[in-house]
């Protein structure tokens, strides 16, 4: 078993985020702060190659979904992870509060339209979880509304899995302390403090309500086809080695290959 796989929701199982540590180490025992940026960068170095790979092959693409609580280090992710990689090959989107074009239409028609086209990479930085997430937790819509959408997601990400999408889905899970330490450094430095909003407190005083609306999230749609991994987020080191090894074990597990010339090379001379 691989050693992110620990971290991998089984379909079915109940899922209880109190439970599940937010500091753990165990994929990579031997890591440390200071070593991981050799094993990251060779972890970058791959990925990169896969990317061309997956380019080249172009009968396969990729989409990263991106889930965590405020300062969960979703943008931290995306750096760290993605450092050296093509930026032709990957997309990058943030899912914001909707706007009223989007507001007209089903709440998947503005993720659908970002999905990736084969040989690319999407990462989605919040998703259409946001709808079964903040959604529910602020009672936008009944929850005869949002508890079926739960289906609709599942029937949706096995349609892109079918259309040849593979699909990984991760909660960078952090602690409440953690976050409150991150909140207050944000605060703290007058080149982080933009990033500060009010609204993220209001956010925190419902943590309870949010760790539960995720746990019914990851139980309803973490499937075979396109799993969902809880991963521990409060060393953010830790966390980039993880998502790397996530991210470069699903492309090595495509047998992509790169194409056949298409003329004959055997006798050209360049001169």
């Amino acid at each position: 078993m691989s050693a992110v796989d620990r971290y991998r929701v089984t379909p079915g199982a109940s899922v209880d985020l109190t439970k599940i540590p937010t500091s753990d180490t165990s994929a990579f025992p031997e890591a440390t702060k200071k070593s991981s940026r050799n094993q990251l960068g060779a972890m970058n170095e791959r990925l990169s190659e896969l990317q061309r790979l997956l380019w080249a092959d172009g009968s396969r693409s990729l989409l990263l979904v991106l889930q965590a609580m405020d300062t969960g280090g979703k943008d931290g992710t995306i750096r760290k992870v993605f450092t050296g990689v093509n930026p032709q090959g990957v997309d990058v989107r943030g899912f914001g509060v909707p706007t009223d074009e989007e507001l007209a239409h089903d709440y998947l028609w503005r993720v659908h339209a970002r999905t990736p086209s084969d040989g690319r990479i999407a990462v989605f930085n919040r998703s259409h979880y946001e709808d079964v997430l903040v959604v529910r937790v602020l009672d936008l819509v009944p929850e005869d509304v949002w508890s079926k959408r739960y289906a609709h997601i599942r029937d949706f990400e096995s349609m892109l899995v079918d259309e040849g999408t593979v699909i990984r889905k991760v909660m960078l899970h952090i602690s409440k302390d953690e976050q409150k330490q991150r909140l207050q450094a944000r605060l703290d430095d007058p080149a982080k403090a933009y990033k500060f909003n009010a609204s993220d407190l209001d956010t925190r005083a419902r943590w309870s309500d949010y760790m539960a609306a995720y746990a019914r999230a990851l139980e309803e749609t973490s499937t075979d086809e396109a799993p969902w991994f809880v991963v521990p987020a409060d060393r953010k080191w830790y966390r980039n080695l993880v998502v790397s090894q996530i991210l470069i074990e699903a492309i090595e597990g495509l047998g992509l290959r790169y194409p056949e010339p298409s003329d004959d090379l055997g006798n050209l001379e360049i001169t």
